[in-house]
């Protein structure tokens, strides 16, 4: 274990064409110039008059990095991913729990450069963090959400085997927009079989953080 104080840095998920590691300090520079425009951030994230668009999204992904290992607990996490494929970093997916020791229940997102989008890593990359909540995390259900338009984020969904969950009608750029809502049993990602084309690293000692018993 190379980090004794926060062993999540040593988790490695690994598939096919990808590696996913959680995101370092040393990572948010790079990653906030990969940061594609159509990427939606949270909306109510602290933001400053800063005149280059890039530079200030840059600033919003530095304070949610923080945000998310500073308030981090045992009920309520957020793991960020870098995704690389031969070494290049080329998005980066988050798996997230809230309530989670309760709820059983993962939610997820992600972002993809323009250039490697249409590949199957969208794929790859969700069965990767899946594979972790569904495998040694024990989570009985994922959840996704995507406004109705976002066609790549539920296609790559419904190949996984998520079955629509509802919508809701929410505000989006001054106007009313549907949110479409899916979700995945345990069993039903079993049944898919795609956690073995995943390889999980470095997981025990990071047991603790998610509040489950040392093995």
């Amino acid at each position: 274990m190379t980090h004794r104080y926060w062993p999540l840095f040593d988790l490695r998920l690994s598939t096919a064409d990808l590696e996913l590691r959680p995101m370092t300090e040393d990572d948010l520079a790079a990653l906030c110039d990969l940061l594609p425009d159509d990427v939606e951030q949270d909306p109510a994230a602290t933001t400053y008059d800063v005149a280059d668009p890039r530079t200030r999204r840059g600033t919003v992904l530095h304070q949610t990095y923080w945000k998310h290992y500073g308030t981090w607990s045992v009920d309520a996490w957020r793991l960020q991913f870098v995704v690389r494929r031969a070494g290049e970093a080329i998005g980066m997916q988050e798996l997230e729990g809230n309530d989670f020791r309760t709820l059983r229940t993962v939610d997820t997102s992600s972002f993809l450069v323009t250039e490697a989008r249409g590949l199957g890593f969208g794929k790859q990359m969700r069965a990767a963090v899946l594979a972790l909540a569904f495998g040694p995390l024990g989570a009985q259900a994922a959840v996704s959400s995507a406004w109705h338009d976002n066609h790549a984020s539920l296609g790559v969904s419904r190949s996984l085997g998520y079955r629509p969950n509802g919508v809701s009608l929410l505000a989006r750029d001054g106007a009313a927009d549907i949110l479409s809502h899916l979700r995945m049993t345990r069993d039903e990602w079993l049944a898919t079989g795609l956690a073995d084309g995943v390889l999980i690293g470095g997981f025990d000692p990071c047991r603790p953080l998610f509040g489950l018993p040392s093995t």
